[in-house]
């Protein structure tokens, strides 16, 4: 069964490590640990760190640059992976399946050894280290350490399937040992049967945001649920309205699903000449197919816009449907909208890919500013993602180790480095550098290397047949 875990308090993460994924072939570190530097301006070492824990400085937010297929969207991808296997490993459905995991393909050596994952967190005033290395047939190794006064304890830790527990610290783990196959996750099998440290483990991952973007239906799906819940549904509005000039208001509304709604446009546009019985025929067959025995529902989003007379003067609003009549970049806006609220009201930790897809660089300084600000980010919220937009690095909204590169390799593999640790002719990177203009110069790395298209057309042309 699927793992749902609901808890309260802090949900911070510390460090995400991932190695022989996809185009990472070695061991990468991201970090939200806040170096000991100065900024300019200054506010920015008030705003955009806070204390976790025992002094523990972490960042609010994180801005990931590279150039397209550097691996950029592959650590997100990563950081979701970790999390749906954790959730999902014990279901049925997998018991039989291979492990969905990507190793490093363009290496004959890496492509048959494991990928690894591990993540430093705090969840409920303890903190964590976690992680597995997997191949697609099984679990390799597994560890789970919490940190104590003085040094980390291990909890467990399991090769192959020998596992050495914690006598004392994990006990809920004891028999646990043969009801966990070999594609499936040990802290998955024990937060199942209620252990405590485990769900508290297992709590983190699912309070874990993580939106790649690739599926703008789910997103979808995703935001209107949200946008249901009274919780959230004033401040998603609030946020939408702030961020788009031309909405006034969101409405909900739910009714009975329609045949014209479910089926692809392609096929209706060859169902539209069939005679009306016909059509009323499809129809009963959706509504007894889709949900036998109920209603089959439909639920839209509708936003209030003002309309205006030829003299400027307002004389009512008239009402959009938001998935047909408005535009890519407002969608886009209301699909973040609810994850970014709920991330702020609960202190959680969201990590977004290509932010600024469709959306104005303004509205994704906004954004971000949204996290830095201890104003509108009183719970310690973090917001980690991946973008191409430049201006954030000269609008003294990051600090320099909330900058971070990723960067590939002629043989394909990615680096990943932050601009705090990164050398510029055997110097760091200062505080008061035009961080903007010199990673547009190159002088960074993670940017585009550009080749001669100068004959690109004239081959395309060369290569034409004469005309006559």
């Amino acid at each position: 069964h699927t793992i749902l875990i609901f808890m309260q308090g802090e949900v911070m993460l510390i460090e995400f490590r991932v190695g022989n994924f996809r185009s990472f072939r070695d061991r990468v570190t991201f970090s939200m640990l806040a170096a000991k530097i100065v900024s300019l301006p200054k506010l920015l070492d008030q705003q955009n760190v806070f204390e976790a824990g025992d002094d523990t400085p972490l960042l609010t937010s994180a801005a990931i640059y590279g150039a397209n297929a550097s691996g950029k969207s592959n650590l997100i991808t990563a950081l979701r992976f970790m999390r749906n296997f954790v959730l999902l490993s014990t279901r049925a459905s997998v018991a039989t399946g291979g492990i969905d995991v990507e190793p490093f393909l363009l290496n004959p050596d890496t492509a048959q050894q494991p990928s690894t994952f591990e993540v430093v967190f705090r969840v409920a005033g303890h903190q964590y280290r976690y992680g597995f290395a997997a191949t697609h047939e099984r679990i390799t190794t597994e560890w789970l350490f919490r940190l104590g006064a003085r040094r980390e304890a291990r909890l467990f830790e399991r090769d192959g399937d020998t596992m050495l527990l914690n006598a004392r610290l994990f006990r809920e783990g004891r028999g646990l040992e043969a009801r966990t196959r070999p594609n499936a996750l040990f802290l998955s099998v024990a937060a199942q049967f209620n252990g405590e440290v485990a769900g508290e483990v297992v709590g983190w991952f699912q309070r874990l945001g993580v939106d790649i973007g690739l599926d703008d239906t789910h997103d979808r799906i995703q935001a209107m649920a949200m946008f249901e819940q009274p919780i959230y549904r004033d401040a998603i509005e609030r946020l939408v309205k702030q961020f788009d000039v031309g909405i006034d208001g969101l409405l909900f509304e739910r009714g009975p699903a329609t045949l014209l709604a479910h089926v692809p446009a392609p096929i209706m546009q060859l169902l539209q000449p069939a005679p009306a019985p016909i059509m009323q025929q499809l129809q009963a067959f959706f509504d007894a197919t889709i949900q036998p025995g109920g209603v089959p529902e439909q639920i839209a989003i509708h936003t209030r816009h003002r309309s205006y007379n030829e003299q400027h003067e307002l004389v009512g609003e008239a009402l959009f449907d938001m998935e047909d009549q408005e535009s890519a970049g407002t969608k886009r806006l209301f699909d973040l909208a609810g994850p970014i609220v709920r991330a702020l009201h609960e202190g959680l930790v969201l990590a977004i890919d290509e932010i600024d897809a469709r959306i104005h660089p303004n509205l994704v300084a906004a954004l971000v500013q949204l996290f830095n600000n201890p104003e509108t980010n009183p719970q310690h919220a973090q917001l980690i993602f991946t973008t191409y937009t430049t201006n954030l690095l000269s609008a003294g909204l990051l600090r320099r180790d909330q900058i971070w590169f990723v960067e590939k390799s002629r043989q394909g593999a990615s680096d990943l480095y932050s601009l705090v640790e990164y050398r510029v002719d055997g110097k760091v990177v200062r505080n008061d550098a035009s961080y903007e203009k010199e990673y547009v110069l190159g002088r960074y790395g993670a940017i585009p290397l550009m080749g001669d298209f100068s004959g690109v057309i004239g081959a395309a042309h060369a290569e034409a047949p004469a005309q006559r």
